[in-house]
C-alpha cells in the first residue's frame, strides 16, 4: 500500500486497489460525501470490508442509497455521526447506531474548512477536469470538499456521469489524493407524489410569492408541489441550499431569470443539486449555475442583500408561539436543524423578503395535530416566526403579539383540533406563560 499513498495521484486506479483495513487507523473519523454525491463505488467497497476495520466513525449526511442500513452495519466496529438524521440517517438513530452533532449547517460547515472539526479520511464523488478546469466537487459542494483541505487520506471516485459544476473546484491544497475510477452513477433524488393537501398547501404558498421573488427552497413533497404552482410566475430568481428537477423546469420554461435578485444577476446559485438526470444536464458546464459553500449560500450577509427572498421550508411541528420543530418526533431523531434558520433569518432581512414554513396540519393519517400547544424541540425560536402555511390557509405572525399568533395559528389548524389548542391556549395564558 505504500506505493498506493505515495505522493499526489494522478491516474486513476481500479477499486480493487484500495484495502481500507490497510489505510485506516483505530479511532479514525471518515467524512463522507453526502446525498447524491455519496461515493457508491468507495461506500460499497468501505462495507465490503467492514468486518476487518479497526474501530472508526464514519460522518454522514442525509442517505438515499442503501449502503449503510441498521442490518448492514450492526454487526462492524463502524460508529456513524451526521449533522442531523435526515433521509436513511434516521434509520440509524432509531437503531442506535448514529450520533448526531447540532449545529445550523452553516456554523458546520464553517467548523470544517476551518479545521476546527477533525476530519482523517474523506471519501469524495468528482467530475473529470473539464478543459482547463480540474476537478470539480460536482453536485454538493459541502464539509466534505472542505474536509478534504485538512485530512490525512482523501480518496476520491471520477464519475463520468456527475455534471462539472462552476464554483465546485477541489480544494488545491490537499496533501495525499487517491483517485478510483467510479462503477456506478450518480444516486438520483425523485420528486415526490402531489397529494391533495399538497396541492392545497402549493396554492396558498404561490400566492405569497410575488412575480421577481428570489426563492430559497428545499426538497420533499411540499417543496416540489410548490414548484408546480409557480408556473404562472415571473421574473424569479434562485439562491437556495438545494435544486432539483423542479426548479430547472422553472428555468427551461422562462420562469425563473435571475434578473430582479439583487446581486449574482443571471446566475442560479445552489449548494447542491438533488434531482435526476434532468438537473444533473442542466447544470453541467453551465455558467448559469454555481454550486457553491455554504459561506456563500448559507451567509446572513449574502442572503440579506437579496431582494425579496422568499425563504419556503417546511417543519413537523409549529406551536402557537410560531416556533418550529424540524429535527425530533416524539423521541426520535428524523430531521435536523440544516439552513432551516439561516434562511429564515436571512429572508427576514432581505429587502421585502419572506420566511414561510409550509407544512400539512395533521401527521398519521389525521390522528396528530402538527400545530401543537409547545414544542420540546425547538429549530426556529418564536423571535424568528413569519409566516406559517398549511392547507386551511396561512397564518402571518411578523409583528403579532403572542395572543395574536395563538388566535392566528389556531384558525389554520385542523379543525379537530382547534377546541383542543384553544383550551391548551387558555391554560397557559391562566399560568402566566
Amino acid at each position: 500500500m505504500d506505493s498506493l499513498l505515495a505522493g499526489r495521484a494522478r491516474d486513476e486506479r481500479d477499486i480493487a486497489a484500495i484495502d481500507f483495513p490497510a489505510l485506516l487507523r483505530p479511532g479514525d473519523r471518515i467524512v463522507c460525501g453526502q446525498g447524491p454525491a455519496e461515493p457508491l463505488t468507495l461506500t460499497r467497497r468501505l462495507m465490503a470490508q467492514a468486518e476487518a476495520l479497526p474501530p472508526v466513525e464514519v460522518f454522514v449526511g442525509p442517505l438515499l442509497s442503501g449502503t449503510f442500513t441498521p442490518e448492514t452495519v450492526r454487526v462492524t466496529p463502524l460508529r456513524f455521526s451526521s449533522f442531523g438524521a435526515m433521509a436513511g440517517a434516521a434509520r440509524l438513530w432509531a437503531a442506535g447506531l448514529l450520533d448526531v452533532v447540532p449545529s445550523h449547517y452553516s456554523a458546520f460547515d464553517a467548523a470544517v474548512g476551518a479545521g476546527d472539526w477533525r476530519a482523517d479520511v474523506v471519501l469524495l464523488q468528482l467530475a473529470p477536469p473539464r478543459g482547463g478546469g480540474g476537478y470539480s466537487l460536482g453536485l454538493v459542494n459541502d464539509y466534505a470538499g472542505q474536509a478534504a483541505r485538512h485530512a490525512r487520506l482523501v480518496i476520491a471516485e471520477v464519475n463520468p456521469d456527475t455534471p462539472w459544476t462552476y464554483d465546485a473546484a477541489l480544494p488545491g491544497i490537499i496533501g495525499t489524493l487517491v483517485l478510483v475510477a467510479a462503477q456506478h452513477p450518480p444516486l438520483d433524488v425523485p420528486r415526490s407524489a402531489m397529494g391533495a393537501t399538497a396541492q392545497a398547501i402549493a396554492r396558498q404558498v404561490a400566492a405569497l410569492v410575488p412575480d421577481g421573488a428570489t426563492l430559497q427552497i428545499g426538497i420533499g413533497a411540499i417543496p416540489d408541489t410548490v414548484l408546480s404552482a409557480l408556473s404562472g410566475h415571473r421574473e424569479l430568481g434562485i439562491h437556495s441550499g438545494v435544486i432539483g428537477d423542479g426548479l430547472v423546469e422553472l428555468i427551461s420554461a422562462g420562469i425563473v431569470t435571475n434578473a430582479a435578485k439583487g446581486r449574482d444577476t443571471g446566475l442560479t446559485v445552489t449548494n447542491a443539486i438533488y434531482g435526476g438526470a434532468l438537473a444533473r444536464a442542466h447544470a453541467h458546464a453551465n455558467p448559469a449555475v454555481r454550486v457553491r459553500p455554504a459561506r456563500d449560500t448559507h451567509s446572513h450577509h449574502v442572503l440579506g442583500a437579496l431582494n425579496r427572498l422568499f425563504a419556503i421550508n417546511s417543519g413537523l411541528e409549529v406551536d402557537l408561539a410560531g416556533q418550529v420543530n424540524a429535527e425530533m418526533a416524539g423521541a426520535a431523531y428524523v430531521g435536523g436543524t440544516g439552513g432551516l434558520l439561516d434562511f429564515a433569518r436571512g429572508a427576514m432581512a432581505s429587502p421585502g423578503g419572506r420566511s414561510i414554513i409550509a407544512l400539512p396540519s395533521t401527521a398519521r393519517g389525521g390522528k396528530v395535530s402538527r400545530i401543537v400547544p409547545r414544542l420540546s424541540t425547538v429549530t426556529v425560536p418564536k423571535t424568528d416566526a413569519d409566516m406559517v402555511v398549511t392547507e386551511h390557509g396561512v397564518a402571518d405572525l411578523r409583528g403579532a403579539t403572542l395572543k395574536e399568533r395563538v388566535r392566528r395559528l389556531i384558525a389554520i389548524a385542523d379543525p379537530t383540533f382547534r377546541e383542543d389548542l384553544e383550551r391548551a391556549a387558555c391554560g397557559d395564558q391562566g399560568r402566566g406563560t
